[in-house]
């Protein structure tokens, strides 16, 4: 058993020597003869690199894949492993680093370095960090040494001691993704938007280059520093990284901009919504409800909390919550239970829901944008939220915007008030009605509990305070439910034509809020 460890142990380096086999560049050190890596300092050579770019013309980045890698599908790509035994400071970190093989969908390959000693390292790519197998095996002898990697995953023990989980990935254009304990991927974290859902077209800022500092042997944050690019800005980001039950990422990112940036779009989520609660039609399929997130949870400037659901709407939506100096806002999770459900390979209860709370920086007055895709499918991402500054970004100017994002489960640990657990939304006719309204008139239920509204006695004049921005609204009411701790507003709605009507509507108790904001556009066009 000591020669095969011995023997291990050597085939490691040895395979250490090939991955760290790029260029070695000399870094600052914090303090004379400290072999210790200033992060800041780096940072700051990065976010001047990203200056100087910005100064220059876009360059597209090369796509030198050979086509065999360009033209893999799905399972063909997902067959490529790498070899675990090779992951960076394996046996070294309680975090450990895997690579992703470029193909598929990742056709730009982007720089890797390590920061070690003081001292900056390129990760080589070589085939055999990889295994090519089952439907992958024809790629066996064809990946040229200069290939390149398509992003990274990080691993910790973020469940069981002895085992490193997957919670971090950095994988295609700015895209990350990041599960807490027990949680499973979901929705996905983005550098930055730029015109989103716009009639001139996305586009996608690309981290071209991370530098992944490699944390003492017993260290519970991880810090990564990555260059953007993107024919309308540069941007220098550093993700400091703390795994455990919720994770949370700090996240500094400098921006700088080549041209005038119509929309930009701040700490962006990526999520999906197939069908659920406000779906009018619900799909011939045996699970009640499909999604990896179920609302927009927002915080505003004078700690009002903001609960709006999601939909799969018949064609592109877009709404706004505005506000100046927000406190947070997120895509949430909030229905854990399986048996909401059903689906035992998807696991939707398990997924992680996101929150940004800003920190420091340029946030100023704006709005988060809520972008809803109309999907045939839950195999594409059709949600995003993220804040919109109301300022122009122009041409040569700065931003800077600090903020944490954290993974969490159904609620937000800060809210006090009383929340929406469930909408329904149907024809408001009486049953048997001889003269019935038609189709067009909607009956609105929304319940709330948690709170105050915990073991408040039925005598209580809870009323609800709802606003519409079309239609007439009729029989308002409130009614507590026979479990005896949530609460029901319900209203009918006579819409104004094809107008949609935007609501708000909260419960209260004398001149004290109880409850969140639930806020709601319904269109009728939704019922065509």
């Amino acid at each position: 058993m000591q020669f095969s460890l011995a023997c291990a142990s050597r085939i490691r380096d040895l395979v250490r020597l090939m991955i760290l086999g790029g260029c070695l560049l000399a870094l600052p050190m914090t303090t004379a003869g400290e072999e210790r890596v200033d992060a800041d300092a780096l940072m700051d050579q990065v976010a001047e690199r990203a200056r100087s770019m910005a100064a220059e013309p876009h360059r597209q980045a090369s796509n030198t894949l050979p086509g065999v890698l360009r033209d893999l599908n799905y399972d063909q790509y997902r067959s490529i492993r790498f070899n675990s035994e090779s992951a960076v400071w394996r046996d070294e970190s309680l975090f450990e680093v895997q690579l992703f093989h470029p193909g598929f969908l990742y056709t730009r390959p982007v720089r890797i370095h390590v920061v070690e000693d003081g001292q900056i390292e390129e990760l080589a790519f070589s085939p055999e960090l990889f295994r090519y197998e089952g439907p992958a095996a024809h790629l066996e002898g064809r990946i040229p040494e200069d290939t390149g990697f398509a992003g990274f995953r990080v691993h910790y023990p973020l469940n069981r001691a002895e085992y490193a989980d997957e919670f971090l990935v950095f994988l295609g254009a700015s895209y990350f993704r990041v599960v807490g304990r027990d949680q499973g991927y979901g929705l996905s974290g983005r550098g930055l938007a730029i015109d989103t859902a716009s009639s001139n077209g996305e586009e996608f800022p690309e981290f071209r280059e991370f530098w992944l500092i490699q944390p003492e042997a017993d260290a519970s944050r991880l810090t990564v520093i990555a260059l953007m690019d993107s024919p309308s800005l540069t941007g220098a980001y550093r993700f400091e990284v703390i795994p455990g039950r919720d994770v949370v990422m700090e996240v500094d990112a400098r921006l700088f901009a080549r041209s005038d940036v119509r929309k930009l779009g701040v700490a962006p989520l990526t999520s999906m919504f197939a069908y659920g609660e406000t779906t009018v039609r619900l799909p011939d399929d045996f699970r009640p409800r499909v999604h990896d997130s179920d609302g927009l949870l927002a915080r505003t400037a004078r700690d009002e909390w903001i609960w709006r659901p999601l939909s799969n709407p018949r064609r592109l939506r877009i709404t706004s919550l505005q506000d100046s100096e927000p406190r947070g806002f997120g895509l949430f999770q909030r229905n854990r239970d399986f048996d909401a459900y059903l689906d035992m390979e998807a696991r939707y209860e398990r997924r992680p829901s996101k929150w940004v709370e800003p920190l420091d920086g340029d946030w100023g007055s704006g709005g988060v944008e809520l972008v809803e895709i109309p999907t045939p499918s839950e195999v594409n991402d059709n949600i995003v939220a993220y804040w919109v500054p109301d300022a122009t970004f122009r041409a040569g100017q700065e931003r800077h915007f600090r903020y944490r994002v954290s993974t969490l489960t159904d609620r937000h640990n800060d809210q006090r008030v009383a929340r929406v657990v469930r909408m329904r939304q149907g024809w408001g006719a009486v049953p048997g009605q001889e003269n019935p309204p038609p189709r067009s008139v909607r009956h609105f239920s929304v319940d709330f509990s948690g709170g105050e509204l915990e073991g408040l006695d039925i005598s209580q004049p809870v009323e609800a305070e709802l606003t519409s921005s079309t239609g007439e609204v009729r029989n308002l009411m409130v009614q507590r439910l026979p479990d005896g701790n949530t609460w029901r507003a319900s209203f009918r709605l006579q819409p104004d034509g094809e107008r949609p009507a935007d609501f708000r509507l909260h419960l209260s108790l004398r001149d004290r809020r109880l409850t969140e904001t639930w806020s709601y556009v319904w269109y009728p066009d939704e019922l065509r």
